[in-house]
């Protein structure tokens, strides 16, 4: 199993901490923003007095609200086609799992999510990737690209919209091409869409379950993680529209016996949470990425993409080995007793030596912190090179 590119530094971090250190955390997709108090209230007002078993689908009631929750979306799905998981991570290995076999191979474009890696490693699957370039903004590649790659033991594409780790956001166009491949030659197109709220500059997110005839051939995976900065809720869902991918999957859910039963009550009640909460988030995190890459952008050397959504984007830094200097940052910097805490891109990649130079940056901390935590990386960077 590969170590995570974003956990695998805390030791250093919090050694540094012991130090005197204070660290601004850069490395993990764990927002500030205040989880909904109807979430949280709903947990605090039940009135429990067996904590059960839920179903192993999850509630009726929940599933219900979920698919409302699609419905406003565009998106038609009803309960039964819905599975809930225990956090969007348990439902990518149901997902690999309920499709694939040992050897089979998954084709998605690379930087990806670093778990994706131990997800395909745990199930015995091999990952195929797609290389999309810094230079032109994490782009889709050509189509060709993804055709050329299809073997017969390819049984799925595999996209996140918008991406962690990029911020890129797909057009409706590039999901038409993407699900004209998978119907040509009978595969899954599976997409993460955990970020779906969170798109910028007047741009719409388009799901694959608002393609008209790829009804057997969509999945889609979900989480309530950074929906409702609700990450240690644990609860995700998987969602698609073919009985046979959904029978199977239930096997799956059924031997892990339930989600969470208290997390799922809060789940639920977020589901409630007005639009204007969902309104002032995106307003604070778009203020967060003009900051950040503005800030970025300053700094001889450094390269960056811009995101259009979700809250991560790819720096390239003027660095050889990157998890060296990010493990630098903690065990030998400061400024005034404070250093910055990154993940290293390598992680994201599964070509060989590619992303070496890269870190990923999540902007979850608020502008003044972001401002100080890029003065950090600028003034580490002078002594580091030097």
């Amino acid at each position: 199993m590969p170590a995570s590119p974003i956990r695998k530094l805390v030791p250093y971090a919090e050694e540094a901490v012991k130090k005197g250190k204070n660290i601004y955390y850069l490395n993990i997709g764990q927002p500030d923003i205040k989880t909904p108090k109807i979430a949280l209230q709903a947990v605090k007002e039940s009135n429990i007095d067996v904590l059960a078993y839920s179903r192993s689908e999850g509630s009726d009631t929940y599933r219900q609200k979920i698919s409302a929750y699609y419905s406003k979306h565009n998106i038609d799905v009803n309960q039964d086609d819905i599975v809930v998981t225990t956090g969007g991570s348990e439902a990518l290995f149901f997902a690999f799992g309920s499709i694939m076999d040992v050897d089979d191979e998954i084709i998605t474009p690379e930087p990806f999510y670093a778990n994706y890696s131990g997800f395909s490693t745990a199930s015995g699957v091999k990952i195929i990737p797609v290389i999309s370039k810094i230079e032109n903004n994490f782009a889709l590649p050509p189509i060709e690209a993804f055709e050329k790659l299809i073997t017969p033991k390819t049984k799925a594409i595999l996209i996140c919209n918008p991406g962690n780790p990029t911020g890129y956001l797909y057009s409706k166009e590039e999901i038409q091409k993407l699900a004209a491949i998978a119907k040509k030659h009978d595969l899954f197109l599976i997409a993460d869409e955990v970020y779906r709220e969170f798109v910028y500059d007047g741009h719409t997110h388009y799901s694959i379950m608002q393609e008209i005839g790829l009804e057997d051939h969509a999945i889609i995976i979900d989480s309530v993680s950074k929906r409702y900065s609700m990450c240690g809720a644990r609860v995700g869902c998987l969602v698609s529209k073919n009985k046979t991918l959904i029978d199977t999957v239930l096997k799956f859910a059924q031997a892990r016996l339930s989600p969470p039963t208290l997390a799922q009550i809060a789940s639920e009640a977020a589901l409630d949470t007005p639009q204007s909460y969902f309104d002032d988030v995106i307003e604070e995190y778009v203020e967060r990425r003009n900051t950040l890459i503005t800030e970025l952008q300053k700094i001889e050397g450094v390269k960056v993409a811009k995101p259009k959504g979700a809250f991560y984007c790819i720096a390239e830094l003027p660095v050889n080995n990157s998890d060296d200097f990010a493990q630098w940052l903690l065990e030998h910097f400061d400024v005034d007793g404070e250093t910055i805490m990154v993940a290293p891109a390598g992680g994201f990649y599964s070509t060989p030596g590619v992303g070496l130079n890269q870190v990923r940056i999540a902007y979850v901390l608020k502008k003044e912190s972001l401002i100080k935590a890029v003065n950090i990386l600028k003034k580490a960077l002078e002594v580091y090179n030097n």
